[in-house]
């Protein structure tokens, strides 16, 4: 299947590892030109782009500031034909056995404005290219936790809730001028930074509640990111895309 993606110019956010990571992976293996974001992980980003070749290149993104990030792929390749959202600050998550009134406002509001509002904003700031361009694909990466809750994650679970909220309506004001907006929203994922956080039972036991007895791969997740941000994805729009085994 051709996807319709050499050449297109792909800002992925959050790729200096696991799932933006293997994003940009194949995007580029898709002939796309890629934009590896990155916050503070340069090595990450410059040893990924190195593995990509000579159509990557890293670039800075500050969900405080998605302004300069966007203005220098702009400046370097014209503008992006799609956006990947995966970054994300961890954060706003209460002490075990504290109520959710323990959260300082402050903490939650920071969050919510570093893990909804920066995706709003990149999404403003990449559209005029696209709809100049009469062709884009944004894709947002959620999150299980939005249909099957977890305790101490409400701040988390409003944020990635939020952009499903977006995506369903965005999509009926950027769709005629060939913008498709979809959520990729993937369950428990074993990247390397999950695997350091969760223990190996706990894992194990995720993997048993699914149907297909084991966990999305990194790499399964990218495939349905980079399907949606494709040309092979013609009129699908405003949609929520699962990919956790079948739960």
């Amino acid at each position: 299947m051709d996807y319709g993606l050499a050449g297109k110019v792909v800002l992925v956010t959050g790729a200096s590892g696991g799932i933006g990571g293997s994003t940009a992976r194949v995007f580029a293996a898709e002939g796309a030109t890629v934009a590896v974001a990155y916050r503070d992980n340069l090595a990450g980003a410059e040893l990924l782009v190195k593995e990509l070749g000579p159509t990557a290149f890293p670039v800075r993104y500050l969900l405080e500031e998605p302004e300069s990030a966007v203005e220098q792929v702009s400046q370097r390749c014209g503008g992006v034909d799609v956006l990947v959202t995966s970054a994300v600050r961890p954060g706003a998550r209460r002490a075990p056995g504290s109520p959710f009134e323990t959260l300082a406002p402050a903490e939650y509001a920071s969050f919510l404005q570093d893990n909804l509002t920066a995706t709003l904003r990149t999404t403003q700031l990449v559209l005029p290219w696209m709809r100049q361009r009469g062709w884009g694909r944004v894709v947002l990466v959620s999150s299980r936790v939005v249909d099957g809750g977890k305790p101490g994650r409400e701040v988390y679970g409003a944020a990635k809730a939020g952009l499903h909220g977006f995506a369903s309506s965005l999509s009926w004001d950027v769709g005629r001028d060939g913008v498709l907006v979809n959520v990729v929203c993937p369950g428990m994922v074993p990247t390397e930074s999950v695997a350091a956080q969760v223990p190996a039972p706990v894992l194990k036991q995720e993997a048993q509640r699914t149907p297909t007895g084991r966990l999305a791969t990194p790499e399964e997740v990218a495939g349905a990111i980079v399907w949606l941000g494709s040309a092979a994805n013609g009129n699908i729009t405003g949609q929520v895309l699962t990919v956790a085994g079948g739960r």
